[in-house]
This record gives C-alpha cells, sequence and structure tokens, in this order.
C-alpha cells in the first residue's frame, strides 16, 4: 500500500482535528505534522518530505496562498475553507480539490479519490527527465532556463543544490539525493557524497591515490572522485 506524508495546516484546532478524524478512515495517509501558520508550516514541509498538505486559506498575517508562493518545493494541495468564493484561485494553482468547511464524508471521500489518481499519475512521470529538458531557477534577482545538457556539474549545499553551466552557476533549493533521481543516469554520475558530473563535460581521466579517480572537465575544474565511485565509475564506463 503506498502512503502519503500529509501535513495539516489551519489556525484553528477544531478544524484541524476535523480534517485527522476524516483522514482516520484511510490508513494510507499518514499524518505527519500540524501548524497552525504560514511560517510554522514552511518549516515543517521544508524539513519533511510531505506529500500532501490539507491547506486553511485564511490564517492570521499570512493566507494559504502567501505559503504557496513562498514554498520552492510544492507538495499536492487540498484546500479548506469556510469560504467558496476561493474555489477559482485555488484551482489556478493546481489545488487536487477544495473542501468547504464543515466537512462532508461523501464528498471527502471524493476528494481521496482525487488526491490518489493525481498521485497515481505522479508515480507515472517518475521517469528521468529528457535531456532536451529545461529547468526554470530563481537565485535572488537571477533567472535561468537552462537546458540540461548545459549543465555541467551539480554540487550539493545541505538542502540546497549548485548548478553549474557555461560562466554562470546558480542555486536550487533540491537536495542532491533528489536531482539524482529525476537526471538521466546514463549521462549523469555521482562521482562522491557531495558532487554530480555530466559525463558529456569530461575531458580528462586519471588514476589518484587509494584507487580514486581525478577527471577534469572541458570547462578546466578538477574533481575526486571517491574510492566506491571510482570502482562504479570503471565499471559503468566499461574501464
Amino acid at each position: 500500500m503506498n502512503t502519503y506524508k500529509t501535513i495539516i495546516i489551519d489556525d484553528e484546532r477544531l478544524a484541524r482535528e476535523e480534517v485527522k478524524r476524516a483522514l482516520s478512515n484511510y490508513p494510507e495517509f499518514v499524518v505527519i505534522g500540524e501548524a497552525a501558520n504560514v511560517d510554522d508550516a514552511i518549516v515543517l514541509i521544508e524539513k519533511e518530505n510531505v506529500d500532501l498538505i490539507f491547506l486553511d486559506i485564511h490564517m492570521p498575517e499570512k493566507s494559504g496562498f502567501d505559503l504557496l508562493e513562498e514554498l520552492t518545493v510544492i507538495p499536492e494541495v487540498v484546500f479548506t475553507t469556510a469560504y467558496d468564493q476561493y474555489a477559482v484561485k485555488a484551482f489556478e494553482v493546481n489545488a487536487i480539490d477544495y473542501l468547504v468547511k464543515p466537512l462532508r464524508e461523501e464528498r471527502f471521500r471524493i476528494t481521496i479519490e482525487k488526491i490518489k489518481t493525481a498521485f497515481s499519475k505522479r508515480w507515472a512521470k517518475r521517469d528521468t527527465l529528457p535531456m532536451n529538458h529545461k529547468i526554470f531557477i530563481k537565485d535572488g534577482e537571477k533567472c535561468f532556463f537552462i537546458p540540461l545538457t548545459d549543465i555541467r556539474l551539480i554540487q550539493s549545499m545541505d538542502n540546497y543544490a549548485r548548478l553549474f553551466f557555461g560562466n554562470e552557476k546558480a542555486m536550487i533549493k533540491r537536495s542532491l539525493n533528489l536531482l539524482a533521481e529525476k537526471l538521466d543516469p546514463t549521462i549523469f554520475f555521482r562521482i562522491n557524497r557531495s558532487q554530480i558530473v555530466n559525463t558529456q563535460f569530461i575531458k580528462e581521466i586519471h588514476p589518484y591515490f587509494n584507487g580514486k579517480l581525478q577527471i577534469t572537465l572541458t570547462s578546466g575544474e578538477s574533481l575526486e572522485v571517491s574510492s566506491r565511485q571510482s570502482a562504479k565509475f570503471k565499471n559503468w564506463n566499461s574501464l
């Protein structure tokens, strides 16, 4: 059974309890946290690999829509609200569904089916990205639209990754593990715990100490391949 890591975000405790009661009939939805405001919700979402959020719209200081604007990685969203006038805007931000409080069992069941359908479609698309794919990055005041073919090096920076392309570099809020899952493993190779290289940019490969390899990219950067990954690289590249 697939499980879905879920967070409930609502400034009213009773409203959060209502969603939890509704979800109790569906054990595949695991509630891993709650938040009463946007700032606490951001901390939770960035800490956990959240699949789904049930999100109130009207909350103190910042709204549910404000939360989505502040997130880099947005989980699937179901809005829960006492107001129905925001339904159009909710679907404009690609929410799975829009529930008006109080929650009704039959209506909630429909929402659950929509959620499962959305995740089925997402998992069906979990293949690696094609090399002609372009990714959009906003790093500070700069925006980039980068073809994967142009990225020569990706370097881990805690929960961020730094991408090197051409004469530029930019930060993206993605872990190296997440990026590795999306990149074509026949092109991109993880040379150590903190770096992934586009092998099409490798200019030279040299033996290094303790059985390691050292590679030089066409850009001139010299990088050390860990012992474990050096062995994998030799097999992977039929050396």
